[in-house]
């Protein structure tokens, strides 16, 4: 199904569903959302790309391997655990940090660090197996 309107508005909702997924991701614990989640539709918006498009233009545009991306989320999860071992509390205590950045004070959080970990190993495994089938079913 690689029709010509197919095939133009693809590129065009796949950056819509990763900007959304990214808006999910960011809402975290909060309200409803989080790594997971925004993972899974990042992912699916690949997935579009990739059958209007093809394998290649989606491995271009993901600029390293999907599974490289899902070991730097794992090594990010990870780390989110061991800052509250380094800050004297229990693996994966949250602790949270409030810089002030052009004026305007910012939260940051070792639940946001494991969200961003949880996102991308979702990204890339997903990504990772929805590239192998598209590649094999076009062989």
């Amino acid at each position: 199904m690689r029709t010509i309107i197919f095939r133009f508005t693809a590129p065009y909702l796949t950056a819509l569903m990763v900007l959304f997924s990214i808006f999910v991701l960011l809402r975290g614990h909060n309200d409803p959302g989080g790594g997971f989640i925004g993972g899974l539709i990042a992912a699916s918006a690949l997935a579009i790309y990739g059958i209007a498009c093809g394998v290649g233009p989606v491995r271009r545009a993901l600029h390293f391997h999907p599974m490289t991306i899902s070991g730097a989320g794992l090594f990010a999860a990870v780390c989110a655990g061991i800052f509250s071992l380094f800050a004297g509390s229990g693996f994966m205590t949250g602790l949270w940090v409030f810089p002030t950045v052009f004026g305007t004070e910012l939260a940051l959080s070792t639940p946001l660090i494991f969200d961003i970990g949880v996102y991308l190993v979702v990204v890339g495994g997903i990504s990772s197996i929805a590239l192998a089938l598209e590649e094999r079913e076009s062989d």
